[in-house]
């Protein structure tokens, strides 16, 4: 295949335009071809499910552990964490980490997180009308995350901020990750002050993984990066996907319904939710090694390539009508929001512990569902609302 073979795509995936509407330039990538060449940034992207589930499963070729962000800058200095490794020091980082969030590990935190969920319905059916996303979607994990991290309780003001600075990063060099730089020097120094004064409340996870420090399973200076690890990941995307659940079932009331008569389809509804309305758009990888796609084109060692979990969950060649909210889609479990393989999201078992909580709880007490017009926010990796004017009705 000459040079002029190879499919390209010249639209800015990190414009405005793009970001608050991505879906159609996701369909032309996957019309594209396998893997496609991404003009603007010169870098390779892949939109089909195939091609990225595969890729997410060989670590050896597709490496994480040059960064998974498109600036180079940017990726060394957020090196070193779970995001950003590979085995056999992926594996070191991820069992000290993953053994707070282990399903057994978290059936302790169940019923409180059920209760805090009942409460917080309670207080917005009350209410009647408030922003889905400030009021419920950023409340909720913001009242949850720190108390699980012994976060100290005066430092939480920034926590949004921070978590939304840390993904911008992942992005190019564009004004979203420039204008996150005062955000993410301040997250970086309240991480290295907090390592050192290990001010974190006893039995937290914090604590548990300053002590697996001090135990020297992991470095004293990788403390820092790892409690990023906790924190950014375990707020915004999870902020996302309650907001997007609440705009989905507001705008398909019998999506809702159906929820409604059947509290056990609540796994699968929110596995739908993420489908539809990813989170995190996706995230790239260092190819080690000349590698040829199943079209024919040849990945070349040394470039990048950018593995849009978005697009790969509105893949029609596995989702029947991949446009359309179906809370009953027989194989919704396929999806890839939180990634496959090894670098599946570690803290994926609490965004579905707190997800399920809300929409149990909700299911309890709401019939429908009210939502005014969505506000969506410009961000490089995160999908999200803004705003979500929102009416309960019981």
């Amino acid at each position: 295949m000459t040079i002029t073979d190879i499919p390209v795509f010249d639209v800015d995936l990190y414009s405005d335009e793009s970001v608050l509407d991505p879906y159609e330039n996701y369909r032309r990538l996957r019309e594209l071809g396998s893997a496609v060449w991404l003009s603007k940034y010169e870098v390779w992207a892949m939109g089909r499910h195939a091609d990225v589930y595969t890729a997410l499963h060989d670590h050896e070729t597709f490496s994480s552990a040059a960064g998974v962000g498109l600036s180079d800058e940017l990726n060394r200095v957020m090196a070193g964490g779970t995001i950003a490794s590979d085995p056999p020091e992926h594996d070191r980082i991820r069992r000290v980490i993953g053994r707070q969030l282990t399903p057994k590990a978290l059936r302790q935190h169940q019923d409180h997180v059920q209760r805090r969920a009942t409460e917080l319905v309670e207080h917005l059916v009350e209410r009647g009308s408030f922003d889905a996303v400030a009021d419920l979607a950023q409340k909720f994990p913001v009242s949850m995350v720190p108390d699980l991290l012994g976060w100290p309780e005066d430092k939480t003001d920034n926590l949004l901020a921070w978590a939304a600075a840390g993904f911008n990063a992942l992005g190019p060099m564009n004004e979203r990750t420039v204008a996150g730089f005062p955000t993410l020097q301040n997250l970086w120094e309240f991480l290295a002050e907090l390592s050192n004064s290990r001010d974190l409340r006893p039995g937290s996870w914090g604590a548990n993984l300053a002590a697996a420090v001090d135990a020297g399973e992991v470095e004293a200076d990788r403390l820092p990066t790892l409690l990023g690890d906790f924190l950014v990941p375990s707020l915004d995307t999870t902020v996302s996907a309650l907001a997007s659940a609440m705009w989905l079932f507001g705008t398909n009331p019998e999506q809702w319904q159906r929820v409604r008569s059947d509290p056990s389809a609540i796994p699968d509804a929110f596995n739908e939710v993420v489908r539809i309305e990813t989170p995190a758009r996706g995230f790239c990888r260092l190819v080690t090694t000349d590698y040829e796609v199943a079209d024919g084109v040849t990945l070349t060692a040394g470039s990048r390539i950018f593995l849009l979990y978005a697009s790969a969950n509105r893949d029609e060649r596995v989702f029947k009508n991949p446009d359309t909210f179906d809370v009953r889609r027989p194989n919704v479990a396929s999806h890839l929001a939180f990634g496959h393989g090894i670098h599946g999201c570690v803290g994926q078992g609490l965004a579905r512990l707190e997800a399920h909580a809300l929409m149990k709880a909700l299911a309890a007490r709401v019939s429908r569902i009210e939502v005014g017009e969505a506000g969506w926010r410009a961000h490089n990796t995160i999908r999200g609302l803004a705003s979500l004017p929102t009416t309960l009705h019981t």
